[in-house]
């Protein structure tokens, strides 16, 4: 390991050997003459030549620079050196220099006479440069002194704009940046020691160093020389007032450490909120459509004429008929079902042969029938019925139905008061609302029929769906899109493998699918009875050991062995949380699935995917147009 008073040496030996080095300027003359051979030589050497530049012909000072190479390369920092040598050069990464120069700092480039030669040296961004400074800075007592530039340096500061100054070593944007950075440093070391009345002069000289750097930035123009010199003077004297008050590297090491930890500490806790924001946001209804169901409620009420039709079509012989295509929603969103129909006969081939089959509960049962039985969907059949008139779903039948009646089911998910160390997304009441586990009873619901299309309330349809009732599902109950490509859809993922009971019986690398537009064949799911399988997994995982929460857990449990892949583009996910969705695959999927949080109906959505949604809502109804300034 090399150490402090090499670097004194070696600098000297600069000194010795190159007393010209002082002397940077050029005639304006030879500028003019020769711009592009000036500027060449005096911002950068692209040659490969930059360290005998620094340090001439000396051979004890270059290998100082191998040296320091090695350190730097051995890892003097473990995990931050973002260096490589590249033809006898060091290359930083930038993106990877930016975390190095925070770890050290910032370490103040420029404030120094040694520093500011290897700035000039145009060799400032590597990792070698930015230790040399910050070892000087820490042990050279000497008062900084700000040198004027050459001339045609002062010709390169006109030519840019305070962008371009900031990402050039030899501007004074980037020195006032940097000196900044180091100062805000010093100021926290300054507090944990007490000393705040150094604190509160770093702060101010901090202040007027932003102040110039945001009047360079509003009118576009470099800082000059004038302007930068008596703050960087300034905050140099200062910085060396820190120093002098032993603020050592190992102090400001484990200050900063402690700093960090503290930080990241708060950003988890502001993760947390910002979920729990979230999930409330998700959770609650819009005011606009809360308007809607009070006018339907209202009009389902008081006509008599609508509740006299709905008895006419209860027994309407097209629920039943198998030559027909079926599709199921369950949900208590009457916006959302509304748009699943209507961009499904939109975009459907024969929409009169489609017959729709919603579930919801007794409170906005009326609601869908007011809404369903006075719109036209080109002719398709839409039957609504009510959860609660399905009196064999009960405890006594479904562990389903008995864990979430359950208190303690109950208290978990309602009272967040107890066990705190619960991650809030756990905690959903979506998760015990019935609704949701009406996809395993399917075959109970519809005792006749033989294939059906599940739908979830937050897809829309973009291709015509009959096709998937033709699909060869090779004997299979479940026709699913996998979800392998995602990275977080592998069974291992979903479920706890260090149960025997899930790891002698399931792969933890089987592949995962998704629920939201799946086709189920009812005969095949009646003779492998699925719903019994789903109903063991239940019982047993009362715990909560097995899995957490939701429905897929289980599903991927029940359906293990009997799901028939489909190409990824019938259901493409993730419009509900990912702003990153491919285009094309958006294009051509015939579903896309807004699952997440950020639903296309609420505030809180991905503002480029709602017209997606957003299309198929009739705005021309009148309800809707009352309420939308709600």
């Amino acid at each position: 390991m090399f150490k402090f008073g090499d670097v004194i040496a070696a600098t000297e030996e600069i000194k010795e050997e190159n007393p010209e080095t002082d002397n940077t300027s050029m005639d304006v003359q030879d500028f003019e003459a020769e711009p592009e051979q000036a500027m060449s030589e005096t911002i950068c050497d692209n040659d490969g030549e930059t360290d005998d530049m620094i340090f001439g012909s000396s051979e004890t000072a270059k290998q100082f620079i191998e040296e320091l190479k090695r350190e730097s390369n051995g890892g003097f920092y473990n995990g931050v050196d973002a260096s490589q040598e590249i033809d006898g050069q060091i290359v930083t990464d930038p993106d990877k220099e930016a975390d190095t120069d925070e770890i050290f700092l910032h370490y103040g480039v420029a404030l120094e006479n040694e520093g500011s030669k290897l700035l000039k040296a145009g060799v400032s961004n590597s990792p070698i440069t930015g230790f040399v400074l910050f070892v000087v800075h820490h042990h050279h007592v000497e008062q900084p002194t700000l040198e004027r530039e050459s001339r045609n340096e002062q010709v390169v500061h006109e030519l840019m704009n305070l962008t371009q100054e900031m990402l050039s070593v030899n501007s004074y944007a980037r020195q006032l940046a940097e000196q900044t950075t180091l100062a805000k440093a010093y100021i926290i070391i300054a507090k944990e020691h007490n000393n705040l009345h150094l604190a509160w002069e770093l702060s101010t000289k901090i202040r007027s160093c932003q102040l110039l750097l945001s009047k360079a930035a509003m009118r576009d123009e470099p800082i000059s020389l004038d302007e930068a010199e008596p703050i960087i003077r300034s905050l140099s004297s200062l910085i060396l007032k820190a120093q002098d008050a032993h603020y050592d590297i190992a102090t400001t090491m484990m200050t900063m450490k402690s700093h960090i930890q503290a930080l990241e500490e708060r950003a988890n806790a502001a993760s947390v909120q910002s979920m729990m924001f979230g999930q409330l946001t998700a959770e609650s209804l819009p005011k606009n459509l809360h308007c809607l169901e009070i006018k339907l409620m209202a009009d389902w009420l008081t006509k008599k004429s609508l509740q006299d039709f709905a008895d006419e079509r209860r027994n309407s012989p097209r629920l039943v008929d198998n030559n027909l295509y079926h599709f199921c929603i369950f949900s208590d969103n009457l916006l959302a079902v509304s748009v699943v129909i209507n961009s499904t006969v939109v975009n459907a081939d024969h929409p009169k042969q489609l017959v729709f089959h919603i579930v919801t509960d007794s409170i906005h049962y009326g609601v869908m029938l007011a809404w369903f039985l006075n719109n036209d969907f080109k002719g398709s059949t839409v039957e609504v019925q009510n959860i609660d008139n399905f009196t064999w779903l009960n405890s006594s039948y479904s562990p389903a139905v008995k864990q979430l009646m359950a208190t303690d089911s109950r208290n978990y998910y309602f009272d967040g008061s107890q066990d705190t160390g619960v991650e809030p997304k756990f905690r959903n009441p979506k998760y015990i609302y019935l609704l949701n586990h009406l996809r395993f009873y399917i075959p109970e619901i519809y005792p006749q029929l033989e294939k059906i299309v599940f739908l979830d309330d937050d897809v829309v349809v973009q291709k015509d769906l009959t096709p998937l009732f033709s699909l060869d599902l090779h004997g299979n109950v479940n026709g699913a899109v996998e979800t392998c490509l995602e990275a977080f859809h592998r069974y291992y993922k979903y479920l706890n493998f260090s149960n025997p009971l899930i790891s002698s019986k399931y792969d933890p690398q089987a592949c995962g699918w998704a629920f939201g537009m799946n086709v189920f064949d009812l005969i095949a799911w009646r003779k492998a009875n699925v719903t019994a399988r789903y109903h063991y997994w239940i019982e047993q995982n009362a715990d909560r050991t097995i899995w957490k929460l939701g429905t897929l857990p289980p599903g991927l449990l029940a359906f293990y062995g009997m799901t028939e892949p489909l190409d990824r583009r019938w259901h493409v996910l993730g419009l509900g949380y990912d702003v990153n969705v491919d285009n094309r695959l958006i294009e051509s999927a015939a579903v896309i699935h807004f699952n997440g949080n950020m639903k296309p109906w609420l505030k809180l959505h991905i503002n480029k995917y709602k017209s997606l949604w957003e299309r198929y809502v009739n705005q021309t109804h009148p309800h809707l147009q009352d309420c939308a300034t709600h």
